[in-house]
């Protein structure tokens, strides 16, 4: 259906669209090379071939399209998060690893950690971009009876909020980097498990992620 909405769009829905992706794209790949305080509205313009006066038509403020960024880079994760995860046995472990990874990604990506202070505007992304795979992951770990959650969204909504709360606590050195496995364990206890079985899963060995 949205392919099909795509295709009866109009000319000018049409650029609209095409612009955007062009402005999201040049702020990626300008934040990645010199970060997000650093890169100006005027070059990401430029570089999306969009007039300067244009770009606020789509974003009010580098601020929003940075988060627009991070929107993609947290979708992106998701998408690797599957690609190493669709090889475990344990769907439990499945969603332990995204929650290390997330806060790992969190703490250690400076597009990510520049945005933190945003907190709550970062946690409510990271719920609806992340949340179809991280929500799945639960149900599949409680239909396994590996967990015991019963309202999964309401559980990933409080996770999120704690992830880039942990996460902001790690980078203003008010929380410990040692402390992340304690942290997601402590996490993983909200799905039903106890402290003891959680420990145990956050403690398993990650593989790396594709290109990583």
């Amino acid at each position: 259906m949205a392919e099909a909405g795509i295709q009866g769009e109009g000319r000018v829905a049409r650029r609209q669209r095409r612009n955007r992706a062009a402005l999201i794209k040049a702020a990626r790949e300008i934040m990645t090379e010199k970060g997000a305080e650093a890169a100006t509205m005027l070059e990401i313009a430029e570089r999306a071939d969009v007039g300067a006066g244009t770009i606020y038509n789509y974003f009010r403020s580098k601020d929003e399209l940075a988060i627009a960024v991070l929107e993609g880079l947290m979708h992106d994760l998701g998408v690797s998060i599957q690609a190493v995860t669709d090889r475990f046995e344990d769907p439990a472990q499945v969603y332990a690893f995204g929650l290390r990874t997330v806060l790992d990604t969190a703490t250690g990506d400076p597009r990510w950690r520049q945005m933190l202070h945003r907190s709550e505007v970062i946690a409510d992304a990271l719920f609806r971009m992340m949340g179809p795979f991280a929500i799945r992951d639960l149900r599949q770990a409680s239909a396994a009876g590996r967990f015991e959650a019963g309202d999964t969204e309401l559980i990933w909504r409080l996770t999120c909020h704690a992830l880039i709360g942990a996460s902001l606590g790690i980078t203003e050195d008010q929380l410990s980097p040692a402390e992340s496995e304690r942290i997601v364990a402590r996490l993983l206890c909200i799905t039903g498990l106890d402290l003891a079985s959680a420990t145990e899963l956050a403690s398993r060995p990650r593989p790396p992620l594709p290109g990583r």
